[in-house]
């Protein structure tokens, strides 16, 4: 009896993990299908088919990664921003952590969100040094940050006198 009860359950666990491996397969092919429409630039049908992946792994670094990607180059910035928190926690610890903060410092500059430019690039750069778009937008970012917080002193010297 004990080892009929073991036989069924070692079938049972073995069929829950080959259902798990096939649907994981599932999200990996549709996040493939994006790439290659990312590829073609056909934004719209990336999306769809990242999303697609997420229904079935909503924790899909991948599909989240590249769904923020999407949508930035479709020009929604905010959405994309909301996709990219999502990944907050574990993007930076994955082996794509330098595109990450690259991706996530170009969200913060379409947003003029410059202080968290600078940041994203320099997090950038710690793990990607020899990224010279990286270098070039944190520098960039950096005098727009200058830039910024000079007209800031400017107002309120200004308001001051008045």
């Amino acid at each position: 009896m004990k080892k009929t009860l073991y036989i069924i359950i070692s079938i049972l666990l073995l069929w829950i993990c080959a259902a798990t491996q096939a649907w994981a397969q599932v999200d990996r092919r549709d996040v493939r299908k994006g790439n290659r429409d990312f590829k073609k630039e056909n934004w719209r049908e990336a999306e769809i088919d990242y999303r697609k992946a997420l229904v079935k792994d909503s924790l899909s670094l991948a599909a989240n990664y590249n769904l923020a990607n999407t949508l930035y180059r479709e020009g929604d910035v905010e959405q994309a921003m909301k996709v990219m928190e999502t990944v907050k926690d574990v993007a930076p610890a994955s082996a794509s952590a330098a595109d990450y903060y690259y991706n996530l410092g170009d969200v913060a500059i379409a947003r003029q969100d410059w202080q968290g430019a600078v940041e994203a690039f320099k997090e950038s750069l710690l793990r990607n040094p020899g990224d010279l778009n990286a270098k070039e937008n944190y520098i960039y970012a950096k005098k727009k940050l200058e830039d910024q917080q000079q007209n800031q002193q400017n107002q309120q010297n200004q308001n001051d006198q008045n």
